[in-house]
């Protein structure tokens, strides 16, 4: 049975301001729950376990004890009234359908749901759901580039396309950028430069960089990882 301990009116008060429902406060949720607040994120967390909710009491602006697949317990919390939400339940499949679909009934566009394999984020996607999260395939595919080349991190956008942070391989140092025409040579695009000890800069056609600057890189990704594997044979 779901514990509220606090008036219906303060949840809608939250759902009207800078807020978001985080539904599964395990790591992933939890995580994410308390990045929100500490970004000046109004969050509602929700959870079944009552050691999880005493865990974050404190912590987040409101955190319920409350079975989140029923669609009479979300509208007293007034989930509905939310634009966003985040469905972190991992390791119930069940639970975590459950509530996503509930979700959906409201009709928000701002859904985002934790997938723990390949078939439970298939049904997700059947489902309707835009926002499909699987940190431990995204995270594993991410740290494999970062661990076979010369990258400092990397991140994977849909349609082949990355952004990489390396550093600079001779074939891109002490001449100017717009002299040296990485485009069309190599097809990735210098955007952004951080100098030893210093702050990142958007780069100019004039942007000259050394060996001991950080670059950001982005192109597609075979081409940006030729590029920056180019780093090793400097």
């Amino acid at each position: 049975m779901a514990k509220i301990p606090f008036p219906t009116r303060s949840f809608d008060r939250i759902a009207e301001a800078d807020s978001v429902v985080v539904i599964g406060l395990g790591r992933f949720g939890g995580a994410l729950a308390l990045e929100l607040e500490s970004l000046g994120t109004q969050v509602l967390g929700i959870d079944d376990s009552e050691e999880t909710v005493q865990s974050f009491n404190g912590l987040l602006t409101h955190v319920v004890r409350a079975d989140a697949t029923k669609d009479e317990v979300l509208r007293q919390l007034s989930v509905h009234e939310f634009d966003r939400a985040v469905v972190g339940i991992g390791t119930d499949v069940e639970a975590s359908i459950l509530t996503t679909s509930r979700l959906l009934k409201f009709a928000k566009p701002g859904i985002w749901a934790k997938a723990i394999s390949e078939p439970h984020a298939e049904i997700l996607e059947q489902l309707g759901v835009h926002h499909v999260i699987r940190p431990e395939h995204d995270m594993g595919r991410r740290v494999a580039h970062l661990v076979r080349g010369a990258m400092l991190d990397y991140v994977e956008f849909e349609d082949n396309f990355v952004m990489i942070r390396t550093t600079p391989p001779a074939v891109a140092q002490d001449r100017p950028l717009e002299v040296l025409q990485l485009r069309s040579k190599y097809d990735v695009t210098v955007v952004a430069v951080k100098r030893k000890g210093g702050q990142w800069e958007h780069t100019t056609p004039q942007t000259v960089l050394y060996d001991d600057d950080q670059v950001i890189v982005q192109g597609a990704k075979d081409k940006a990882e030729a590029f920056s594997a180019l780093v090793s044979y400097r």
